[in-house]
């Protein structure tokens, strides 16, 4: 059974990433680069051009850029869903011109490493998550 057999199903490995959105507890986060290591396959554009094309329906704003920095073109919707999960945000100075700054995601305390409740610390040191095993 192919992708061409069957239009409206999605391709295995986008299946596999929503999966792993899904598994994302609120107010936690994952990067792209931790969902692929997660899975042991693809990397951090495989994933996020899975989430760009099929996320709409997974909870798309706990799967984010390793830097904190919110998704462009969708800071008010993703700070929104960070605000009612009551994700880990750290306010950043504001950029010349803008009126209000747009805060980033506090990776440290955010980043989840696909272990355990969504109160695990599950991240080293430098707020990277480990690697599932």
């Amino acid at each position: 059974m192919t992708a061409e057999e069957h239009p409206d199903r999605l391709p295995e490995y986008a299946e596999r990433v929503l999966e792993v959105a899904e598994l994302i507890p609120p107010g936690r986060v994952m990067t792209y680069g931790d969902v692929a290591e997660w899975l042991g396959d693809g990397g951090p554009r495989q994933v996020g051009r899975v989430m760009a094309l099929y996320g709409g329906a997974a909870p798309w704003w706990r799967v984010v850029r390793a830097d904190g920095r919110l998704l462009p073109g969708h800071e008010r919707r993703a700070l929104a869903h960070y605000r009612e999960e009551a994700t880990p945000l750290r306010e950043t100075a504001s950029a010349h011109g803008t009126a209000t700054p747009v805060p980033r995601l506090d990776m440290r305390r955010a980043r989840w490493d696909g272990n355990g409740g969504a109160g695990s610390g599950d991240a080293d040191d430098t707020g990277r998550a480990m690697a599932h095993n």
